[in-house]
Parts: structure tokens; sequence; C-alpha cells
């Protein structure tokens, strides 16, 4: 029986029953009942372990990773290695609009994951 899941003993159940249901055959009435305890898993899961939105520090040395750039690639970038530096070691201070426009340019970083929430 299907049904709302609210606690973590619930998730494990609901857990259970979905690795039982993923050898249904399909268009049986066991893949419709995965596909409804995968939303509610899914809800559940959202809501009881909530993942915060990266700031634009953490997009900045993602982006580096991805592309092996060094922060001497940043200060280049940003055309001064203590603004590079400051960025790196954090706190840090809001990031300029031409800040932001170089990011987006030159390392096709989207502005919404620069100016999302602060550091």
């Amino acid at each position: 029986m299907i049904a709302p899941i609210r606690t973590e003993q619930d998730r494990l159940t609901a857990l259970a029953r979905i690795d039982e249901l993923m050898r249904a055959e399909t268009g049986s009435a066991e893949v419709a009942e995965l596909q409804v305890l995968a939303i509610l898993l899914e809800r559940y899961e959202r809501e009881a372990f909530p993942i915060d939105a990266p700031t634009a520090i953490d997009v900045i040395r993602f982006r580096m990773e991805q592309m092996a750039y060094t922060q001497s690639d940043l200060a280049r970038l940003l055309g001064r290695r203590s603004r590079a530096s400051e960025i790196m070691t954090g706190p840090t201070k809001s990031l300029s609009i031409n800040m932001i426009r170089r990011l987006r340019h030159e390392w096709r970083i989207p502005v919404e994951a620069l100016i999302g929430r602060a550091a």
C-alpha cells in the first residue's frame, strides 16, 4: 500500500519497496507504484535533507577545478592578484559587476550562479 513518507523508517521502507519494484514489467501496476513511490521519496528527501545553493566562491572554485585553472588564471581574469587572493581565501567581499561580466564571458559561469546568496 502506498502511504505518505513522513519518517526515516517510512523512507527506508519505501526504498526497500522501490528496490523490489525495479524489476517490474513495463506497463504493469508495479511500475505505476514505483513512479508514485519515487515521487513521494523525492519530496520527503528534498524537505528532510535540504541542500543550500552554492555561493559564488563555490561556483568559481568548481569552474577552476573543472578547467584546471589556477589562482593566477583568476588573477589575470580579474586584473589583480590581491583580488583573486581575497576571493579564494574568503570571507568574500561582493563581486563587482565587471568581475561578474568577465567570469560570465570568459569562464562561461552563469550570472545567476555568481549573484546568488552571499558567501
